[in-house]
């Protein structure tokens, strides 16, 4: 896996077949193959679907309700994640840090690791970060988001990189409303991915903060929706997000030979069940599928 990485690493720096990426990339082109069976993919969904994929070595692109602001759920992470990157960059931070817990943080819903800690406890910075994206811990969460410097200050970073649809509605004074509209967060498929492109080609914050990003995006515990239909030893990056009436994913997939990205987000679900076969679920391992296939 180690090997893998280092070529993976690589290939991402150099570029698409070994070409240097350049700062902006032309607009891409709609793939129309892919739309009809995106077409016909989503027909019939008890709720509302928003997709976005794109294929960078074709720079094609497929979209349903692409530009939709949807709730993010634990999506909202990713942009915690560059909020602290920003914060490290400026040298408020240091990666390998230790922080202190409290009772504070505790969080007496869910099952998150980080709430189970001792008051007095101390954890890497980093280890903080592994947990709020591996395992999508909401207490680890709670408190890189007040690192950051709450929502507010992560939008605004956001904003700096040209993100203007991904927001963080907690700790963010003015976006109240947003909040009882959307929750935590909110994003379009289309924007995710570009963040993720972005990450990917080292534009966010910088090469090596996007490196740091990718590794971190690239350790996935919950596997057995969209990545349980890709193969193991394939590098994805991803996150995922859940609510009763929202079941959102995010990744990039890269095989080493043709990479590509997409985003699957849903709203107003009639089945709001947490088991296995959630419709929502359903479709994006059915999604995750079709694109694996359609780009071997």
């Amino acid at each position: 896996m180690r090997l893998w990485l280092c070529v993976f690493l690589a290939f991402t720096a150099t570029g698409l077949h070994g070409q240097e990426l350049s700062a902006q990339r032309p607009d891409p082109r709609p793939d129309r193959r892919l739309q009809r069976r995106l077409d016909t993919l989503v027909r019939g969904f008890h709720g509302d679907v928003g997709i976005y994929v794109y294929d960078p070595v074709g720079n094609r692109f497929a979209a349903l309700g692409a530009d939709t602001v949807f709730p993010t759920a634990s999506i909202v992470k990713v942009g915690i994640l560059i909020g602290i990157m920003d914060r490290i960059r400026a040298g408020a931070l240091d990666y390998h840090q230790r922080c202190t817990y409290t009772d504070s943080l505790y969080l007496k819903e869910g099952d998150d690791i980080l709430s189970n800690f001792k008051p007095g406890s101390t954890i890497e910075l980093s280890k903080l970060m592994m947990l709020m994206l591996t395992i999508s811990d909401n207490c680890a969460s709670l408190w890189l988001q007040g690192l950051a410097g709450g929502g507010g200050q992560i939008n605004r970073v956001l904003d700096s990189l040209g993100f203007t649809q991904t927001r963080d509605n907690s700790h963010a004074p003015g976006r109240e409303a947003e909040r009882a509209r959307y929750g935590w967060g909110q994003t379009t498929p289309r924007e995710i991915v570009h963040i993720f492109d972005q990450i990917v080609r080292g534009q966010v914050l910088g090469a090596d903060a996007s490196a740091r990003m990718l590794r971190l995006l690239g350790r996935q515990y919950w596997d057995e929706i969209a990545l349980s239909q890709i193969p193991a030893g394939v590098f994805v990056a991803d996150k995922n997000g859940a609510l009763d009436a929202n079941r959102n994913e995010v990744a990039y997939v890269n095989d080493g030979r043709h990479p590509y990205f997409f985003a699957i987000f849903t709203k107003n679900n009639a089945d709001t069940r947490w088991t296995p076969d959630n419709e929502a679920w359903t479709l994006t391992r059915r999604l995750s599928s079709l694109l694996w296939g359609y780009y071997r």
